[in-house]
């Protein structure tokens, strides 16, 4: 049995079981859009328990593919980095001729993001140094290189109470250190603090990348949407 929506369904993959973060994303998309949510049940956030995912996020892919979504997001950027570049080509090639549906995974959804506001060099954000190590090495090979990346060291599972206003002190102090960076990278989708963007980029006059926003950006553009909401930056505001 397959449901529909008058714009589209989109199943999307999480990470974790973690709430908050797949309804920020919602509350950024227009009416008429269907969410189909799926979760990967990641406890530890070690780099043990990212390399043995792909086959939980394959599995649910399958289920999704069966209720004959319209597009398949695969969020949580470790599983998919750690394969590198060209793997994650590999992988949603493969995917997407065998279940005959489109697939990004969140890795290529914040690259192409970046690429769409034309951020090479910036200043960043993210919630572990194990993650932040591998999404430095993953951009690297992009040609994408980090003036600076701190990570607000938390406990995985406390990563979700970080706040607007952390998230915003904590990547200001770093671009005032490196005024030439081409923008600011928030990575990790589990802290629901979508609404810095606008903050950021209205107070530094640079563009902002939000791993959530980038979930609503990929679904405005892969559905063919325009309707978007005020408040969250440049991403949304201009769908570039």
């Amino acid at each position: 049995m397959s449901f529909t929506m008058w714009r589209g369904v989109v199943g999307m993959v999480r990470p974790t079981r973690r709430p908050g973060a797949t309804e920020e994303i919602i509350r950024m998309l227009p009416e008429g859009i269907g969410m189909l949510p799926f979760m990967v049940n990641f406890r530890a956030g070690t780099r043990e328990e990212f390399q043995q995912a792909i086959p939980q996020y394959e599995g649910y892919a399958a289920d999704l593919a069966e209720q004959k979504v319209d597009l398949i997001l695969l969020s949580g950027t470790p599983p998919f980095m750690l394969l590198g570049p060209d793997g994650v080509e590999r992988l949603v090639r493969d995917w997407e001729k065998r279940f005959g549906i489109p697939i990004v995974t969140e890795p290529q959804m914040h690259v192409a993001a970046m690429r769409a506001l034309n951020i090479r060099n910036f200043v960043g954000a993210s919630y572990s140094r194990l993650q932040t190590d591998i999404v430095l090495d993953y951009l690297g090979q992009l040609g994408i290189n980090a003036l600076s990346m701190e990570p607000i060291e938390v406990p995985f599972h406390e990563s979700g109470q970080i706040t607007v206003e952390t998230v915003y002190a904590h990547v200001k102090k770093q671009w005032l250190r490196h005024r030439n960076a081409d923008g600011i990278y928030i990575h990790g989708g589990g802290w629901q603090t979508a609404r810095v963007v606008a903050m950021l980029e209205r107070d530094l006059q640079v563009p902002v990348v939000h791993a959530n926003v980038c979930h609503a950006w990929t679904i405005h553009k892969r559905l063919a949407i325009r309707e978007t909401l005020p408040g969250y930056g440049r991403l949304l505001d201009e769908l570039p």
